[in-house]
């Protein structure tokens, strides 16, 4: 889905006007963006073994949320778990379906698709372990985090596990206002990536260049995401009913990336 011009700042914003009507906007997560965040993900093994070594521990099958493309989704599958793969996004959804017909039978008929709403969904059955990787929690607001914190306590079998995590900008130095990263990806695409965060901000914005520039159309790929520090994620967590495990500072990506993985289960 094409976007109206989004505002952007920094150097992504004066980029985006020097390519002037050239440039068309969309998002990271719809037909033309999808593959865009695949190549990202395809990059991005962060978390991935935090997450299998803790989704050892408990029983049972898993419930992938916002699973995208398959990040998480694959390696819970090639260690053995049962996993349904919940996504909103159709787009994203066709890029996993994809890749399950790509893999070994005994895999992919372990795996369920489900394109739902992760604030606000029924499946009928319960689950040992539901992760929210990726830090996609940030993409919910205050209403849609509520919906899916009341979901995952509905679909969480006794004694299961709640797995998500964030990017807690305050759980280091404040980080500078924006960053690059150009690199090409297992597709052979190459990128070009900012991020730009004042700090302080409720939200940060990520914008996603082709590295090379040519043609008379340039597809940029961009999206907002917010700041949720996990003391704030706790506190909401507690006051839906859960109480947490365990929380683990997951290892820096670059220069402004302080992750956390949060563990928590069902109160009683």
């Amino acid at each position: 889905m094409t976007l109206n011009r989004p505002l952007i700042p920094g150097r992504a914003g004066a980029l985006l006007a020097e390519l002037g009507d050239r440039a068309v906007c969309c998002d990271l997560y719809d037909e033309v963006g999808a593959p865009v965040y695949h190549d990202l993900a395809g990059q991005d093994t962060h978390e991935v073994r935090e997450l299998l070594t803790l989704v050892r521990t408990v029983p049972g099958p898993v419930l992938d949320l916002a699973a995208g493309s398959g990040r998480l989704t694959m390696p819970l599958l090639a260690s053995g778990r049962d996993v349904t793969a919940l996504e909103l996004s159709g787009s994203m959804l066709k890029l996993l379906t994809a890749r399950l017909a790509e893999a070994p039978e005994a895999l992919r008929n372990r795996c369920t698709p489900v394109q739902a709403d992760m604030s606000d969904f029924a499946l009928g059955r319960e689950f040992g372990v539901i992760v929210l990787g990726t830090t996609s929690v940030s993409l919910l607001d205050a209403p849609g985090r509520k919906g899916l914190y009341h979901s995952v306590r509905a679909h969480l079998a006794p004694g299961g596990r709640l797995l998500l995590s964030t990017v807690d900008l305050t759980a280091g130095d404040q980080a500078p206002t924006e960053t690059e990263v150009e690199f090409t990806a297992d597709s052979g695409r190459s990128y070009r990536m900012f991020e730009y965060w004042t700090p302080g901000a409720e939200a940060r914005t990520v914008t996603v260049f082709p590295a090379v520039i040519g043609g008379e159309q340039v597809d940029v790929c961009t999206t907002t995401i917010r700041v949720l520090s996990a003391d704030q994620l706790e506190e909401e967590l507690r006051q839906s009913g859960f109480a947490v495990c365990s929380r683990r500072l997951l290892p820096d990506v670059g220069a402004r990336h302080h992750s956390v993985l949060i563990e928590a289960e069902v109160t009683a």
